[in-house]
């Protein structure tokens, strides 16, 4: 059962290791053409899986920011895997122990929660282990070629490649922002007050990891009051 469970999560993966290798690699070139070394690159995707949350900490990171700030911009952009562990942890299933959930909760990632949230039943370590292998993989080789080409590739051609990763962030806000007015609202809220803070002379002291984490929770404090979510919804 164990092994079926397994080879079932490695299937249900391959899709998502796939997505993965073309935005890593997107994240790889960025990383080297911020003057990171291709393992240094690898081992900040090793140690991390969070597209945003790597992408902001990189500007960051080659603006000379202070660690403070980077732990603060980090909590807030990944603080919804905190809630997406708490959803998955009521489908897990009694083999679930602490240890196995403290080590899976790493490869929890938003792609990973949707699948693993659609499957039927309670769902069990082997499942959840297969369907974060490849993912990972991806993630972590992805960035790997990224990080190799952009040393070895022309400026020109890495930073046209670079703006991909900015690409499947549009791809992941326009669907739900064309149907749903809230979303649309916290989506054009949070693109103003980026520009309001990095073009208006009067707010050009706040650093880049403040205007993410003042951008973030305004927009979204806008989105919950204008647009409540009911206990029975």
């Amino acid at each position: 059962m164990g092994k079926a469970a397994f080879r079932r999560g490695l299937g249900h993966g391959v899709p998502i290791a796939l997505g993965y290798l073309s935005v890593a690699f997107a994240f790889g070139i960025q990383a080297a053409g911020g003057g990171l070394t291709p393992l240094q690159a690898v081992l900040i995707s090793m140690t991390n899986l969070t597209s945003a949350g790597q992408v902001a900490g990189l500007s960051l990171m080659v603006a000379g920011a202070p660690l403070y700030e980077m732990a603060l911009t980090q909590l807030v952009i990944n603080l919804r895997y905190a809630l997406m562990s708490l959803s998955l942890s009521q489908r897990l299933d009694a083999g679930m122990t602490t240890p196995w959930r403290a080590l899976l909760a790493f490869g929890n990632t938003d792609e990973i929660f949707a699948v693993a949230s659609s499957q039927p039943g309670e769902i069990g370590r082997a499942y959840l282990t297969g369907l974060i292998c490849l993912p990972y993989v991806g993630w972590a080789g992805g960035t790997l070629l990224g990080a190799a080409a952009g040393a070895l590739l022309p400026v020109l051609l890495t930073d046209a490649l670079g703006i991909a990763i900015y690409g499947m962030f549009l791809a992941v806000i326009l669907p739900p922002a064309r149907s749903r007015r809230s979303v649309r609202l916290v989506v054009v809220a949070a693109a103003v007050m980026s520009c309001i803070l990095r073009y208006a002379p009067a707010f050009s002291s706040i650093s880049g990891g403040f205007s993410i984490i003042l951008c973030a929770v305004s927009a979204a404090a806008l989105g919950a009051w204008r647009f409540p979510v009911r206990e029975a919804e």
